[in-house]
């Protein structure tokens, strides 16, 4: 009888006080003990953010004090203490045991009547704004949820189109059940959270049609890497709910921050996902959603036009910068958003804290790297950046988990929290559907795990027990290779290392790498290749897309259509491509200069290109034949040449990246120089104009001889040292035979590397060097300090060991 007094004292202050219900308007980041974490920030965005243009769908707040005075009214809490006494949660099967008889306990109970009437009053208060009967979404909101460094995303049940009184009430008393599932009893036992301390709140808010269009989820930060001026962005047909446990392969889109507050466009990649099915209404059935397959033609098309993301970007800006502001640091964002099909406007129906890569220690950074690669199995979308070893087990559904044994490789189709009690025991996960925003890769980045996510085929091509390589540290694409593979782990101290006079930089070839490379102390990049992005990411020779309609091969004009799907106009596709690769090395190392060669193929490598035989000769000797700059402005290659250009005019132009500088290769002659610089200009990118810088590599010995003359025409040199080397010992460096003789140590080489130094300090020109060689030999890297180079740019393993050695070589010379 005490008890009930004692819920009845509690009922009377609260009625008395403000009643159980506060609409979103009327609460803010504050109130996280009253609402959860989910419905004061929604709550936040409402009142601070709306007059910025962030849009947010109505609602309200059932507050946690409702929750309590539920249980205590039903006498839950003493159920639910006696049920959780003696917990392990390691033991599957008593968990699920003790988890569904709470579970059972809290949906038989009867909600209390005054509760109810509240309840249903706000809904009906709701639905004024609704020219039809209001379909809301029930969420929970614990008040535990999406601190800083825990995230319950995905804990709690969300439940869509719900419609009428009784679904709202029956949604509501689920929503409470689900803070007892297994995985959340489980969560909160490992982070040393008291169930009996949690209280859930309810968020009740308008639903937005995105059924009709799209949805998906943003973080204002890479989740892989930490890279914090990017905006990420996944996006699929439908209701969210598909994106967020993984049921898709959605589209991503990446947006460079800085620029984009400057009124740029700087979309640096858009990668199409196949966005197989889309959740939308059951309408008419006796569900509230059902998954339909999206018909082909849509699966190929991107889900959101170029305005819409540049729009959703803009707001994580607006949103993390508020959040900032209210936490006194740093604080990037998690968030979720919807497109309504009947208004076409967007929404933000969710904003959390990022709590992964936010508590990063950045003063110590970790480097996989595998020893040799193996056979590939699969590949996917890549979660992290490290590479686990073991033994595949593929488990097809939740009855098989008990299973599963520690250690193992985790393989299947996709997960959800139930999955949560053994993904902690895995060694790597795998998926089938999802992307890098899907349950599967939010829980791996939590538990620090590489897991491949999107593999497609992974559940039939692995074999339970096969032994495989799991290796996220090569990009954005995961590889599983056969057999267990060696690797390395670097672990570097960033603390107290100094920055040397002499510049040192990096040769980057791979886009996907380039925000992970980006934490190693560096000066920029002083190689960025555009014949890695040709080759992986375009396959297509530029003659074979303008020629596109003349093709006469079917098979080459499949394999085209095949790649360059969704683009009627052919060459767009390898500018689009080829901007968004420089682009995303660009923005990596943004505000330092990356210089950008123009490519740089041999005729053999050109032909190997998808229709590339058309266009090639074959040539005795490709390596001084027609290669570099002699194409760019002849009448074979002229065309595919202003590709080159258009791409790059978009990076600098519409995406803002004002660092990338460009570098033209093996430039034989001065008036060659001139043509090739006449032709750039031809297409937009007019030498000096908004700081536009050209370099010329400097690999022949005329480079050397008429250092000066270059000097008139170009900002620059970089020092080839390969080809230099090969040229000036007249040594084939493809050539097994003299392959001892090639050596860039060699007093030739170093005199002539010593005399174009000279020259262009002479001419108050830049001069640094890309080659192999400082790479390689410590002693080489010296002599290059000593000589007195602008800049040494190197591959980003070499980086940290020739950083110190320069600061010591310098630190010798002032000594």
């Amino acid at each position: 009888m005490g008890r009930v007094i004692e819920a009845n004292s509690i009922r009377e202050v609260k009625l008395n006080k403000t009643g159980y219900i506060r609409w979103f308007n009327e609460i803010g980041i504050n109130d996280v003990p009253l609402v959860g974490g989910k419905n004061a920030s929604l709550g936040e965005m409402v009142r601070e953010l709306s007059a910025k243009g962030v849009k947010v769908p109505n609602g309200f707040a059932v507050t946690a004090e409702a929750y309590r005075y539920f249980l205590l009214e039903a006498k839950l809490d003493q159920k639910i203490a006696e049920t959780l006494r003696g917990l392990d949660t390691h033991n599957i099967g008593d968990l699920r045991r003790r988890g569904l008889q709470i579970r059972q306990a809290i949906l038989s109970a009867t909600l209390p009547a005054d509760l109810e009437e509240e309840m249903i009053a706000a809904y009906d208060d709701l639905s004024e704004e609704a020219p039809h009967p209001l379909d809301v979404a029930v969420r929970s909101s614990a008040t535990a949820e999406d601190l800083p460094d825990a995230s319950f995303a995905g804990q709690q049940e969300t439940y869509l189109n719900v419609q009428g009184h009784a679904a709202l009430l029956d949604s509501c008393k689920r929503c409470f059940a689900s803070l007892f599932t297994d995985r959340a009893i489980s969560y909160r036992a490992d982070k040393g959270f008291d169930s009996l301390k949690i209280a859930l709140s309810i968020g009740v808010q308008r639903m937005v049609r995105s059924d009709l269009a799209a949805s998906g989820v943003m973080f204002s930060i890479d989740t892989e890497t930490g890279f914090k001026n990017a905006v990420l962005i996944n996006a699929a047909y439908g209701l969210g709910e598909n994106v967020v446990q993984g049921s898709v392969n959605p589209d991503e889109y990446t947006v460079f921050k800085p620029t984009l507050l400057h009124g740029f466009r700087p979309i640096l990649q858009k990668i199409a996902g196949n966005k197989e099915f889309k959740l939308v209404y059951d309408i008419g059935g006796g569900k509230m959603t059902k998954n339909i397959p999206v018909p082909a033609d849509d699966r190929i098309r991107f889900a959101l036009t170029d305005e819409e993301i540049l729009t959703l970007a803009r707001w994580a800006c607006v949103i993390e910068d508020h959040y900032s502001a209210k936490a006194g640091r740093e604080t990037p964002m998690d968030m979720e958003w919807a497109k309504d099909g009947l208004t076409g406007e967007l929404f933000i129906v969710q904003a959390r804290p990022e709590t992964v890569q936010s508590q990063r220690d950045r003063n110590v950074m970790e480097i996989y790297r595998l020893k040799k690669r193996g056979q590939i199995l699969v590949t996917g979308r890549s979660v992290g950046e490290k590479i686990a070893t073991g033994k595949a087990h593929v488990i097809k559904n939740v009855q098989q988990l008990h299973q599963f044994n520690a250690g193992e490789i985790l393989v299947t189709d996709k997960t959800d929290p139930d999955w949560e009690p053994i993904m902690k025991r895995a060694a790597a996960i795998i998926t089938n559907r999802g992307g890098r925003t899907a349950h599967a890769a939010i829980v791996s980045r939590e538990l620090g795990l590489p897991a491949i996510v999107g593999a497609e085929r992974a559940t039939e091509v692995l074999k339970d027990g096969q032994e495989i390589t799991v290796s996220c540290a090569e990009g954005e694409t995961g590889f599983v290779y056969e057999g267990k593979l060696p690797f390395d782990i670097d672990r570097i101290d960033l603390k107290g290392i100094g920055r040397p006079r002499t510049k040192v930089m990096m040769n980057v070839a791979n886009p996907q790498e380039a925000f992970g490379l980006s934490f190693i102390p560096n000066d920029g990049v002083g190689l960025a290749r555009e014949e890695f992005i040709i080759s992986n990411y375009i396959q297509i020779h530029p003659m074979a897309l303008i020629d596109y309609d003349k093709l006469e091969d079917p098979s080459v004009k499949t394999e085209i259509d095949r790649l360059t799907a969704g683009y009627a106009d052919k060459p767009q596709f390898f500018i689009d491509k080829l901007a968004q690769g420089v682009a995303m090395i660009g923005a990596a190392f943004y505000p330092n200069d990356v210089i950008v060669r123009l490519s740089d193929f041999k005729t053999n490598e050109y032909a190997n290109l998808i229709g590339g035989k058309k266009y090639e000769p074959t040539e005795e000797n490709p390596m001084l034949g027609f290669r570099g700059a002699s194409r760019y402005y002849h009448p074979k290659y002229r065309d595919g040449f202003a590709l080159e250009c258009r791409a790059m005019k978009k990076v600098r132009d519409e995406m803002g990246l004002k660092n990338v500088k460009l570098m033209v290769p093996f430039c034989r002659t001065v008036e060659e120089g001139k043509k090739v610089i006449a032709e750039m200009r031809k297409h937009g990118l007019q030498q000096g104009k908004d700081g536009l810088e050209i370099y010329v590599m400097c690999e022949i010995p005329s480079n050397v001889l008429l250092a000066e003359q270059f000097a008139e025409l170009f900002d620059g040199f970089s020092i080839g040292s390969n080809d230099l080397t090969q040229l000036v010992l007249g040594v084939d460096r493809d050539s097994a035979i003299v392959a001892s003789i090639f050596d860039e140590r060699n007093p030739a080489v170093k005199k002539m590397i010593a005399t174009v130094i000279r020259a262009a300090k002479a001419k108050d020109r830049k001069i640094g060097i890309c080659g192999q060689a400082p790479s390689d030999y410590p002693e080489f890297a010296r002599f290059l300090v000593e000589e007195g180079i602008d800049s040494i740019s190197l591959n980003p393993d070499a980086v940290m060991k020739t950083t110190l050695m320069i600061l010591e070589t310098e630190r010798e010379e002032a000594a």
